[in-house]
């Protein structure tokens, strides 16, 4: 079976390539401003990696939400939205309510969000046929990991190793996965776990590693992987081994792993004789009847 699913995992790398080569800065959050970025599922995950990325470059204050829970009151000088399909009922209706500049970046331009946000990028190019988000949600987060001056080509470079690399079957057999990270790959550890959910049924979790030993830990065993998207904290392999369970970390950029786990989603789904294309009680987006 040849899907959608896989050909978008697929073309990750070069979609990266093209957002790196062309960042609209006009566009984006400015140094200095205090910024809301939010979003709905995938891009509620996006949200909550550049925001620490982005404290951590020494940007100013960002905080993420998903946008159903953004709290009003509170002052920004901008809101930044990321919606692939521009039609998400909780962004919309925040941007509504909002009396704050405003940028969205989404993959389709006939949608409401062009009229609902002040500015807008589209990346129409990383658009997706497929009802689970993969290439768009990692080219946006690479234009704005470009946009705060990061070199994106080891980046591209390992997530062409990613894609090449054959997966290991305890991945694909595992009957529970936990995906951890630290900083901003906490987003993608969250992510990664939401496609296994999305694209395989798969019993997943995702937790910052260091709060993996303070109760999750306890799930680990035999015939179950913990699995870490960039450094793992000293000794924690060694914990979750000692459990009997698989400890996983690659080296590559978190990003780069989060590619990886897409490729095992779609295996796990084969597996189980389900089509990655038609994840069950799913739509490209939810819009909510008044």
């Amino acid at each position: 079976m040849s899907t959608h699913t896989e050909a978008e995992i697929a073309s990750q790398p070069e979609c990266w390539r093209r957002a790196v080569a062309d960042v609209p800065a006009h566009a984006l959050p400015r140094p200095g401003e205090r910024v809301a970025v939010v979003g709905c599922g995938t891009s509620w995950f996006v949200a909550m990696a550049y925001a620490t990325l982005r404290e951590r470059a020494g940007q100013g204050e960002t905080d993420a939400f998903a946008a159903s829970e953004a709290p009003s009151g509170r002052r920004y000088d901008r809101v930044l939205a990321l919606t692939r399909s521009g039609t998400t009922t909780e962004v919309l209706d925040l941007l509504s309510r909002w009396d704050t500049a405003s940028t969205a970046i989404t993959a389709d331009p006939e949608t409401p969000i062009m009229r609902a946000a002040d500015q807008v990028i589209v990346l129409d190019y990383a658009d997706e046929r497929s009802v689970v988000q993969t290439r768009f949600a990692t080219t946006q987060l690479a234009m704005l990991r470009a946009a705060l001056g990061e070199d994106l080509g080891p980046v591209v470079a390992d997530a062409e190793r990613a894609l090449a690399e054959p997966l290991p079957d305890e991945l694909i057999s595992a009957e529970q996965v936990t995906f951890l990270g630290t900083g901003w790959a906490v987003g993608l550890a969250q992510e990664a776990a939401l496609k296994m959910r999305e694209a395989s049924r798969s019993w997943t979790e995702a937790y910052p590693a260091m709060e993996y030993r303070h109760g999750p830990i306890s799930i680990a065993g035999p015939g179950r992987v913990t699995w870490m998207l960039g450094a793992a904290p000293e000794g924690l392999r060694a914990q979750v081994e000692a459990t009997g369970g698989t400890f996983v970390e690659s080296g590559l950029d978190p990003m780069a792993e989060l590619v990886r786990a897409q490729r095992v989603a779609v295996a796990r789904a084969f597996a189980r004789g389900l089509n990655p294309d038609e994840p069950l009680h799913l739509t490209r987006s939810v819009i909510l009847s008044p």
